[in-house]
């Protein structure tokens, strides 16, 4: 079976563990609410749905490049772990 096509959207910047937060540096493409990501680093392997998306404790709909977003995620993400949206 074939690896789904992805495009390099984003980094981590940080990683909050006592409330499972990853804070994403957008820096190419977009992401938005419902699209599946793969955050992928030298330990880190795992996909996920985006189901919530904040700035500044604010939440909202997609993210484009420049801006620097919160999102919930199902495992550890670490620094410099590379983001990846599927198309």
């Amino acid at each position: 079976m074939e690896e789904p096509e992805e495009m390099q959207v984003g980094k981590v910047t940080h990683y909050f563990p006592k409330i499972g937060v990853a804070i994403i540096e957008v820096t190419d493409g977009s992401i938005k609410i419902g699209d599946e990501i793969h955050i992928k680093g030298k330990t880190t392997d795992f996909r996920q749905r985006i189901i919530s998306i904040e700035i500044d404790y604010e939440k909202i709909e997609i993210a484009e490049p420049g801006r620097t977003i919160g999102i919930r995620v199902d495992e550890i993400a670490r620094k410099q772990d590379l983001v990846y949206r599927k198309f």
